[in-house]
């Protein structure tokens, strides 16, 4: 288990994941420097990344991970089978989430909708109404 994360943000990272599709594929020849610039480059992008080593054994796989979390500084959060996912912050990008967040409490509140005006139609039958068309009504 890597020091960097506590075990609650790995949970979460895990659940974060789960919907994610590998977007750096290792191949036969292992951590190359262009696979270390695209996952420094995914990384940057999206924080939490999907690994793919389809060729690689296991104690390749493992030697992979580990080179890559040297080269990288990225934490491993989870390895199952071929796929690794691998978590490193991005301060400029956390910096501009709290930026674009800031503007938005700043902003002025629009005023109230309202979801239907006085006197329309709604979408659902008023009781006594006529029956909608391929619906049965049954009586009790």
């Amino acid at each position: 288990m890597a020091p960097g994360i506590s075990p609650a943000e790995r949970r979460a990272l895990k659940a974060r994941a789960h919907a994610l599709d590998p977007v750096v594929l290792i191949g036969e020849g292992g951590v190359t420097d262009a696979v270390v610039a695209e996952i420094e480059r995914a990384l940057k992008a999206h924080e939490l990344i999907k690994a793919r080593a389809g060729s690689l054994d296991r104690e390749a796989r493992e030697l992979a991970m580990a080179e890559i979390r040297e080269r990288t500084g990225a934490e491993p959060v989870q390895a199952i089978g071929k796929v690794m996912v691998l978590w490193k912050e991005n301060p400029e990008k956390r910096r501009k989430e709290a930026q674009a967040e800031r503007l938005r409490a700043r902003a002025p509140a629009a005023p109230p909708t309202r979801s239907a005006r006085p006197g329309s139609r709604s979408s659902s039958p008023r009781r006594g109404s006529a029956p909608q068309p391929g619906r049965r009504r049954t009586s009790r």
